[in-house]
């Protein structure tokens, strides 16, 4: 018999790719009240062009290499590290190689929510 859908429980399969733009893909994981979790993977020389919202995002480095850009100070980053965006600051991001990134933001992102 197939299991009962459970909000509390989503594998990456059911997950709907969506490119943001050349080289960037986001898989929106799950979603609560209060966080929106999301999967970047970023193919190498992919860019996310400096921007800002109203969520504060953290998140880490799954796997590659990235460089990141938050408020104007500049870092690159590898797998396993992490990093944090305050809300209304400018950030962008590059791939260094291919990569992926897990984020959470807050308030949850509801422009993400799969359809």
């Amino acid at each position: 018999m197939p299991e009962k859908s459970n909000p509390a429980f989503k594998a990456n399969s059911e997950c709907r790719p969506v490119e943001m733009s050349a080289g960037v893909v986001r898989r929106t994981l799950v979603s609560g009240e209060r966080v929106t979790i999301c999967e970047f993977t970023l193919t190498k020389g992919a860019v996310i062009a400096p921007h800002n919202h109203e969520h504060e995002q953290a998140g880490y480095v799954a796997r590659g290499r990235l460089s990141f850009v938050i408020g104007g100070e500049g870092r690159e980053l590898c797998a396993g590290d992490g990093y944090v965006v305050p809300a209304n600051v400018t950030h962008a991001v590059t791939a260094l190689e291919d990569s992926i990134a897990i984020d959470a933001f807050s308030p949850p992102r509801l422009e993400y929510m799969d359809s």
